[in-house]
């Protein structure tokens, strides 16, 4: 596993605002992806620096490495630094195990996530 591997299986999240994936709109990159032993860590952009899904953006890229990669990694997913105004609030929100299996308890949020994880109609 490596930074490549993971951005493939992220690169086709749909954005929860935009009918574009995370990779169209430069929101991840393999440049801000590092893997050291079994820690990954994520960095990624919002499109606005006050972006109200920025932690919907999050859950989402969380839901899907673990989905796919099981509990067998620690997985860290932050906001790339200066690039959200609430970047604190929004990162402990992310990387927090019980606020996240909260949020994916509310069948409107776990909605939201589902369609972020659809598979692309190509």
């Amino acid at each position: 596993m490596n930074a490549c591997s993971i951005y493939d299986l992220l690169r086709d999240i749909k954005d929860p605002e935009f009918p574009n994936t995370l990779e169209d709109l430069g929101i991840i990159s393999e440049e801000k992806i590092t893997v050291s032993n079994d820690i990954i860590t994520i960095y990624f952009k919002p499109t606005i620096t006050h972006c109200s899904l920025a932690t919907m953006i999050g859950l989402c890229i969380q839901t899907k490495l673990q989905r796919e990669l099981g509990q067998e990694n620690k997985i860290d997913v932050f906001v790339e630094p200066g690039f959200h105004e609430k970047e604190e609030s929004v990162n402990k929100q992310i990387n927090d195990k019980e606020r996240r299996a909260a949020a994916l308890e509310d069948p409107s949020l776990l909605a939201m996530v589902e369609e972020c994880l659809a598979e692309p109609e190509y």
